[in-house]
């Protein structure tokens, strides 16, 4: 079997799709993406298929390692973005060659669920309770929301108050059953993050993500030390050598991006080396169908996991949902808060290739928003 071609696809609300053909008429998909530089990927994927097509798509790991280390420049968001889409594909034709889904090509099931959660905005306490209704009501069990909006370096009393009042308002909603895990988004300054932190314990959040910015994982035994709360970071950091540093850090969860960290090859090498220092694997997906059924094929095969983010509902999506590119939908039914074991071979979906297309036609260009602090000055978003 062949490579024979790799063809990507655009597609709203900002995602971008990889189709991979073999000669043998077996299709692989992935999700190549950054969030805001999808154009960006795409060149990078079109520049790595040169070291593909006509290539034996099997020999994945040694494809892994070619597209990883074969240039002089390596890693990086988009470099390693382009490489996870690829690596998802290869192991979705590898499940389908083989007729088994990918979580028995890594070692076979540890569970027969996987807890999911999904979003519920967070940055206004009046929409809070009806959110969290909402993603009950749809079988979830657990939720996340942002901790605050554009925020300073150390803000306000009344900005801090408002952080806990969100919370508060979630955990109400929520009750002692369900969790509610807080996503920080590298808005908090480490000073902010500790003067907070504290402040929600009694709330029990799940965990608070991304506490502070990556730069600043130094930072991270100083929050552990200064809260019960479990912590949580990843999503933007990209291989192994990245999360090295923050073994030690005391983190709680380690939240990699099958569509960012080097796809499934490379999240499930980053999830034995957290099992090794007892930490969690929650992978980050706030992206599509196919990034989401990859991230739940390492879900299935990895001990240490522990939750998985999907973006159904999710504002960020804009009117497109998730399950508008599948055929069949079921195989994503949240049931009890969780999603039962897939048994379809490869990443166990099912791509409705004519909606795909026809999406692509329209296309994209969705970008972050660029926020500004009142006195003009750029704001973290």
């Amino acid at each position: 079997m062949r490579i024979v071609a790799l063809e990507t696809f655009l597609v709203a609300p900002r995602w971008l799709f990889l189709r991979i053909e073999t000669d043998e008429g077996i299709v692989g998909w992935g999700e190549p993406v950054v969030e805001g530089r999808a154009e960006t990927v795409r060149a990078a994927v079109r520049e790595l298929s040169e070291l593909l097509v006509g290539r034996d798509p099997l020999r994945i790991e040694d494809h892994w390692q070619t597209l990883t280390k074969s240039g002089f420049y390596r890693g990086g968001p988009v470099l390693s973005s382009a490489v996870a889409g690829i690596d998802q594909a290869l192991w979705d034709i590898a499940g389908k060659a083989r007729g088994v889904p990918v979580h028995e090509l890594l070692g076979g099931p540890v569970r027969e669920r996987a807890r999911v959660y999904a979003w519920v905005g967070g940055d206004d306490p009046g929409e809070i309770a009806e959110a969290i209704a909402a993603q009950l009501d749809s079988g979830m069990t657990a939720v996340k929301m942002n901790g605050s909006g554009r925020l300073l370096a150390i803000d306000t009393p009344a900005e801090t108050a408002a952080i806990v009042a969100r919370v508060e308002a979630a955990r109400a909603a929520l009750g002692p059953s369900n969790d509610v895990a807080i996503d920080f988004h590298g808005r908090f300054s480490t000073a902010m993050a500790a003067r907070v932190l504290p402040l929600l314990e009694p709330l029990h959040p799940l965990f608070v993500e991304e506490p502070v910015l990556p730069e600043h994982a130094g930072s991270l035994p100083r929050l552990t030390a200064a809260s019960n709360i479990p912590l949580a970071i990843g999503e933007r950091c990209y291989s192994r050598a990245d999360f090295r540093p923050l073994l030690d850090s005391g983190v709680a969860v380690f939240q990699p991006d099958l569509s960012h960290a080097g796809g499934i090859s490379e999240v499930r090498r980053i999830a034995a080396l957290a099992e090794t220092w007892d930490i969690a694997l929650a992978p980050h997906c706030p992206l599509g169908p196919i990034a989401l059924a990859a991230s739940l094929q390492v879900d299935f095969a990895t001990p240490n996991f522990l939750i998985q983010e999907a973006s159904l509902g999710m504002h960020y999506n804009g009117g497109v949902e998730l399950l508008e590119y599948l055929v069949d939908t079921t195989v994503f039914d949240v049931r009890d808060g969780a999603v039962a074991r897939p048994t379809a071979p490869g990443l166990g979906i099912e791509v409705d290739e004519a909606a795909v297309r026809a999406a692509a036609e329209r296309g994209h260009r969705w970008r972050n928003p660029v926020w500004r602090h009142p006195d003009g000055a750029l704001a973290e978003w």
